[in-house]
């Protein structure tokens, strides 16, 4: 009993698995042209430039935040700040690489 029905559900599947693979085998792939872009497109292209200048602005700031932070760790002695520095200039890389990644796949 157990096995016929194992039998069946096996015989079901195959059958599913054929009709699946010929329907997507026969349907050629849609071509999207060259495409154009969307209505108010021009008003993301502006809210992107502000989040540029706004990551720009907070990276100069950012700077300062951790060079004057890195002075008054080496007055006392300390070397905290060093590896706050490695991550903002690590975040600084990224931020200046992605757009260009992106650029390249679009």
């Amino acid at each position: 009993m157990i096995h016929e029905l194992v039998h069946d559900l096996a015989t079901l599947a195959s059958a599913a698995v054929d009709t699946i693979s010929g329907v997507l085998v026969a349907q050629p792939a849609p071509d999207p042209g060259s495409g154009e872009a969307p209505p108010g497109a021009d008003k993301i292209i502006t809210i992107l430039r502000w989040a540029k200048w706004i990551f720009t602005a907070l990276a100069v700031l950012g700077g300062i935040f951790i060079a004057g932070g890195m002075v008054l760790a080496h007055r006392r002695g300390d070397d905290a700040q060093v590896g706050k520095l490695g991550i903002f200039l690590g975040a600084c890389v990224f931020a200046g690489v992605v757009p260009n990644i992106v650029d390249a796949l679009a």
